[in-house]
């Protein structure tokens, strides 16, 4: 992990929305043709990719919102995954 990838933006694709389902009590990423159910912690993830915040932000309030460190590489990968499955895209 580089420096330029925690300075990286990322904002949720135009397509995608997350949304609450309260029947179930789960989140959803909403997708054409598709829905995505995400754990706590992908939707976490997902929720603070509003293209306002760096990556490294994103991590420092994970790591206050979850009590938690060494997050970094965790939500790296997971927004790796999520840019190629054309979740996020990187401002």
């Amino acid at each position: 992990m580089n420096e330029s990838e925690l300075a990286a933006v990322p904002k949720l694709a135009t397509k995608a929305m997350l949304k609450h389902d309260n029947v179930r009590d789960v989140e959803l990423l909403l997708l054409p043709e598709r829905v995505v159910l995400l754990n706590k912690s992908g939707a976490a993830i997902l929720g603070l990719c509003d293209g306002s915040r760096t990556v490294r932000q994103v991590v420092d309030q994970l790591e206050r919102d979850f009590q938690a460190a060494d997050l970094a590489n965790d939500v790296m990968k997971f927004l790796h995954d999520a840019r190629g499955r054309g979740w996020v895209v990187v401002a």
